[in-house]
């Protein structure tokens, strides 16, 4: 059963994500914005961090760390930048949220959030060139009470750019060759059997299920794929444009940390 989620974790979009002359970074900071109210909408307290210029991708907090009842694994990368960002996470987590966080200590563990996918029932952990076995591991002492799988992602993104969920046991994919190859493995080693949702475009598998909403990318961004929504959901959807802050990342899950309140939070 998919966990109710009552919080997300935001950063604001940084200047310093300007790196290519293309991107415009007002834009992105007005999606961005938008991205943050479409989560109060829909029910969250969203808690918004400051931007920091020393860290530029810092806005795609998913990386930094996994929660999961009540409880952080820091994300470990063998990027500097990365790196500053999952311990500038854990602090934040730790000391400002009091959310409980676990360290990896596996010097040659490599975990990235945006490959860890959690059904409600199980983990799947992307082992791709972001996450390594030794990192999957880490996710299986850290949740000793679930299955964890690594799954081989031969892709260039994180797991979660290729699947996530669109409801309970409903795994949301693609056509894509890369994308029905990941989904036929986790077939093979789930645990437990799951509906799939099937769209025609890569990038709108990455979707956000928070609380019996779906929250995809735009009609513009994935209009094939927006059709067959229309089409197959009966459920509560929102869209949202994510095209100009999406360029650095899988989308709309990268963006934020969800988590459940299991006791005050306080403001920071």
């Amino acid at each position: 059963m998919s966990p109710k989620y009552t919080h997300a974790i935001v950063a604001r979009i940084s200047n310093a994500l300007l790196e290519n002359g293309s991107f415009d970074v007002q834009l992105a900071k007005q999606q961005h914005e938008q991205y943050c109210a479409l989560l109060r909408e829909i029910g969250l307290d969203v808690i918004e961090l400051p931007p920091d210029d020393a860290l530029p991708e810092g806005v795609f907090v998913e990386n930094s760390a996994v929660i999961c009842n009540g409880v952080a694994l820091i994300g470990r990368s063998e990027n500097a930048k990365r790196r500053r960002e999952a311990e500038s996470m854990a602090i934040i987590l730790k000391k400002e949220l009091d959310i409980p966080v676990i360290e990896i200590e596996e010097p040659h563990a490599q975990l990235d959030g945006g490959d860890v996918l959690f059904t409600g029932r199980e983990f799947f952990i992307g082992i791709s060139s972001f996450t390594n076995e030794e990192g999957a591991r880490a996710v299986a002492m850290a949740y000793p009470e679930y299955p964890v799988t690594p799954i081989r992602v031969n892709g260039s993104k994180r797991l979660k750019y290729y699947v996530t969920m669109a409801g309970p046991d409903v795994l949301c994919v693609s056509t894509s060759a890369i994308c029905q190859e990941i989904v036929k493995r986790m077939e093979r080693e789930a645990s437990f059997t799951y509906q799939k949702l099937t769209l025609p475009e890569e990038r709108a598998a990455n979707m956000l299920y928070i609380n019996g909403t779906i929250v995809h990318r735009s009609p513009t961004e994935i209009p094939d794929a927006y059709k067959t929504l229309k089409e197959k959901i009966d459920i509560p959807t929102r869209n949202i444009d994510i095209s100009e802050f999406s360029q650095y990342s899988s989308g709309l899950t990268s963006s934020c940390l969800l988590l459940r309140r299991w006791k005050s939070i306080r403001s920071i």
